[in-house]
């Protein structure tokens, strides 16, 4: 990405008006995907959270909002993104407890210098296959393809984990057998929770969270139905989500 300008960035409200969001107009914005992530990290009082490819922060700010005695730390490799990412810590008063690192998933976890995390989440970018859809502009290419493909990005979290720590992901819902494959050599417990744009379509996308290590059998949760039919609105436990009220829960 660019270095981008002023002119080029707006000034968003999420969590229901308590995350302040400074993002490129032009390249990746936080969405749903990063609010779902934010709702579904879980973590308790005292832990420690990793975010692989924060970007500006949309997630992991929000996370930490929801999780104020708990630590978080961002690993984004663009540069212009992370200094975006640590203005908004900057921005929205959590130096204390929010750190932005440069670094790749590419590279091993080790470089990083980091203890490793009772839990690690991702929104890893959709593709990792250039001819298989058209190419995303230049601003949005780094959140839309994984150069490394998602067997780096899963490698990464591993890595980053503790025994019997987390991992959290969401994704395409069609990746769902790559994401169970990719980490089953080293994870378990899986848990997953489809969402569904509304109640009579497929799912698009999913929730993946495992346990390292962990052995308990996979369990497929009940759907997250986004939309109603009537209109196209949030149904009202997707609304608390987004405004911080709920969070995604794991059962």
């Amino acid at each position: 990405m660019d270095e981008i300008t002023e002119a080029a960035i707006t000034e968003d409200r999420v969590l229901g008006g308590r995350v302040r969001l400074r993002q490129s107009a032009r390249g990746y914005r936080a969405g749903a995907d990063a609010a779902l992530l934010a709702a579904a990290c879980g973590a308790g009082p005292g832990e420690r959270v990793l975010e692989a490819g924060c970007g500006p922060g949309g997630a992991l700010l929000a996370a930490a909002a929801r999780a104020p005695a708990t630590a978080f730390v961002g690993v984004e490799r663009d540069g212009a993104a992370a200094a975006l990412a640590r203005e908004n810590v900057a921005l929205n008063g959590l130096d204390r407890r929010v750190e932005i690192v440069t670094g790749d998933v590419a590279r091993p976890f080790a470089k990083l210098g980091l203890e490793r995390f009772d839990v690690a989440m991702a929104n890893p970018p959709f593709f990792d296959d250039p001819g298989a859809m058209r190419a995303p502009s230049p601003a949005r290419r780094g959140a839309w393809m994984a150069d490394d493909g998602l067997g780096a990005w899963t490698q990464f979290l591993l890595k980053a984990t503790r025994e019997r720590g987390r991992i959290i992901l969401i994704h395409r819902a069609d990746r769902l057998a790559d994401i169970l494959a990719l980490l089953a050599p080293k994870a378990g417990s899986f848990q997953v929770r489809p969402i569904h744009p509304f109640a009579d379509a497929p799912a698009k996308r999913v929730l993946v969270r495992a346990v390292k290590t962990g052995k308990a059998p996979l369990q497929l949760l009940p759907p997250l139905v986004l939309h109603e039919r009537d209109g196209g609105h949030h149904r009202p436990e997707v609304d608390a989500i987004l405004r911080g009220e709920a969070g995604v829960e794991w059962g």
